[in-house]
């Protein structure tokens, strides 16, 4: 932990910051993973919109 203090003796506490790293680009196989996904959220949003209309 990175402390500092300032002129009137008051204490300011930091947190260690992590390291920084920069994201890469999807596998192919992992943009088909999102898409499955996609589909299957949309199919349940669907499904319960549908199904909270029929009820009302």
């Amino acid at each position: 932990m990175y402390t500092t203090v300032n002129e009137d003796g008051i204490l300011n506490n930091y947190a260690n910051e992590p390291q920084m790293y920069y994201a890469e680009y999807p596998a192919i196989w992992e943009q088909r993973k999102y898409v499955v996904q996609g589909v299957f959220a949309a199919l349940i949003v669907t499904t319960l919109v549908l199904v909270g209309l029929s009820v009302s």
